[in-house]
């Protein structure tokens, strides 16, 4: 399989590990020490670093590591705004439109050279 959609894949994946790390003790565990929550956080980043790891490893064979970055944020947010909406219970807001219209302009100038 090409090294891009292998990426993409990983990285998707370990965005979802990430979002659930950094956020999702906010909802489940508001009423524990942070102390705990951090360390349940941890356990849930070494996944998120199992895939994130090899994802760039793979991808820096056919791709820069600004390209790389760049495809990592367009992945965070397609990731974070659902999760924000459907599992914090957020409101869906314009920014959130507005910051992925900046990634990709963001998008454009750093893959520009493959188009």
């Amino acid at each position: 399989m090409p090294a891009v959609p292998v990426t993409i894949a990983m990285l998707l994946i370990s965005n979802i590990f990430m979002t659930f790390a950094w956020y999702a003790h906010l909802k489940d565990m508001s009423q524990k020490p942070w102390i705990i929550a951090a360390l349940v956080s941890w356990g849930i980043a070494l996944f998120e670093y199992l895939f994130q790891v090899p994802a760039n490893r793979i991808g820096y064979t056919v791709l820069s590591v600004g390209q790389l970055k760049v495809m990592q944020e367009i992945i965070t947010l397609t990731v974070f705004v659902p999760f924000a909406v459907f599992y914090m219970k957020e409101p869906l807001k314009l920014d959130y439109l507005w910051a992925g219209l900046c990634l990709v302009g963001a998008a454009y100038f750093i893959f520009r050279d493959k188009i």
